[in-house]
């Protein structure tokens, strides 16, 4: 495998053109002359709640009903008022509450009262954001997981629900719907992008739409995982947490399509076929997955739900030459190494200055390991996490292979892209001798076999 990427100038700065761009044409699309294209009919009731896959506890809809949203990583106590009035800054957890995919702790508690809840914070959140669209709430990721998390939960939200509510839940689900189809060209490129195509599918698949509406979706949904899954099944940030937060959303979509009496797209069923062995190809015997561009602490019961999908079996791939990693495993001992120059500017948000670093573990026990992305810790050290003395790879005089500060203004405006890192990685595999990768720097893991 020879790979050369990198990051010039001239690419950083068709990331802010991209990006300023992106935004203005957001932002012009959220004034009132184009709120008509919001506008429309609205659907008459939700044909079927897609199936969510992630963990629910019913403890946690006891908290939120007492006004502890543990979201992020942080606990607030709304302490009587609405959690969408809270001053708080942090960004994350923001996001998390305007995702609600917190609607699932409701849904397994079972109860009215629970219900209740659901239905009163979605039915202020609709008085306080439904009528303008604007801010972080209106975010096309924060708006197509709230898509999802609106249609797999709806059941529980419409539940004992009088018909005024009803009618504008209705009617949010389907604004919701034409503001993503409007912005999902301009939405940057990477996950949100992929997200929004299939809360789109979602909503052809739960709402009635006309033969049209759900093959045009379809259709949108399978270019963009041609472009977006690699043909080892690694997503184009080569962030391994990518695969299993794709996934979580993809087989439900897939299993939607099949209980609506609808072929899936076969791009759907390739994608999910190749993502399932390229998530095991992270995965350490202790279940863990490598802590990679943008991966951090694993959630094993989330891991192990995905897993069950996978009808594969048999020893995990060693091979991921388009995702840029490589595999060895020998008896109980396995290794797993980043063989690949960074991802593309718009993808590296998430991306680590860890090219060469590699895990080992031994059974259930981890030896040499990354540092990892604390997803729900201080902002101020998550880039001393994607720095290169953060990984198990060679530091040269001290230096990090790439930067990620800037300046607030250009954060603002492009994140935190990784800047500069090595250009060109070339990496051979024999599984008699091993893998050989580079450079930057040489590195040659001992003998391994299938």
């Amino acid at each position: 495998m020879d790979q050369a990427r990198g990051h010039s100038p001239h690419e950083l700065w068709g990331l802010v053109a991209r990006q300023a761009w992106a935004r203005l044409r957001r932002r012009l699309r959220a004034g009132p002359s184009y709120r008509w294209r919001y506008s429309g009919r609205t659907p008459e009731r939700v044909l079927i709640a897609p199936p969510d896959l992630r963990i629910a506890d019913p403890q946690v809809a006891r908290d939120i009903y007492h006004g502890q949203f543990l979201l992020a990583g942080q606990l607030v106590e709304t302490r009587g008022q609405s959690p969408f009035r809270a001053p708080i800054s942090d960004l994350p957890w923001q996001d998390a509450l305007h995702s609600f995919r917190w609607l699932r702790h409701m849904r397994a508690a079972q109860s009215d009262l629970a219900s209740a809840n659901a239905r009163a914070l979605v039915e202020e959140w609709m008085a306080l954001y439904g009528r303008r669209v604007y801010g972080m709430p209106w975010e096309p990721g924060t708006t197509a997981r709230r898509l999802i998390a609106w249609l797999q939960h709806s059941s529980v939200v419409l539940q004992g629900a009088e018909l005024p509510f009803y009618r504008q839940f209705l009617k949010m689900l389907a604004v919701q719907m034409r503001y993503l189809r409007t912005n999902a060209r301009d939405i940057p490129d990477g996950e949100d992008r992929l997200r929004a195509r299939i809360a789109l599918a979602f909503c052809a698949l739960s709402l009635p739409a006309p033969a049209t509406a759900v093959k045009a979706a379809s259709r949108n949904l399978a270019q963009e995982l041609d472009r977006q899954i690699l043909a080892d099944g690694g997503h184009v940030s080569r962030n391994p947490r990518a695969i299993m937060e794709l996934l979580t959303d993809l087989l439900p979509l897939r299993q939607t399509y099949t209980n609506q009496a609808e072929q899936p797209p076969q791009a759907l069923i390739d994608a999910v076929e190749r993502m399932l062995p390229a998530l095991r190809f992270f995965r350490h015997r202790d279940g863990s997955i490598a802590r990679f561009n943008g991966m951090g602490i694993t959630q094993h019961d989330s891991v192990a739900a995905i897993l069950r999908y996978d009808d594969t079996g048999g020893a995990p791939l060693l091979h991921a030459p388009h995702s840029g990693y490589e595999r060895l495993a020998l008896g109980a001992t396995t290794v797993i190494a980043d063989t690949a120059p960074p991802p593309p500017a718009d993808l590296s948000h998430f991306a680590h200055a860890g090219c060469l670093s590699f895990e080992m573990s031994s059974g259930r026990h981890q030896f040499v390991v990354n540092s990892g992305i604390d997803n729900y810790g201080d902002d101020s050290y998550r880039p001393l996490a994607r720095t290169t003395a953060a990984h198990s790879t060679v530091t040269l005089n001290d230096t990090s292979q790439a930067r990620f500060s800037l300046s607030p203004k250009w954060s603002n405006l492009i994140g935190t892209p990784l800047i500069g890192g090595p250009r060109k990685v070339e990496c051979r595999r024999d599984d008699g001798a091993g893998v050989t990768a580079s450079p930057p720097a040489t590195m040659a893991m001992s003998r391994g076999s299938a």
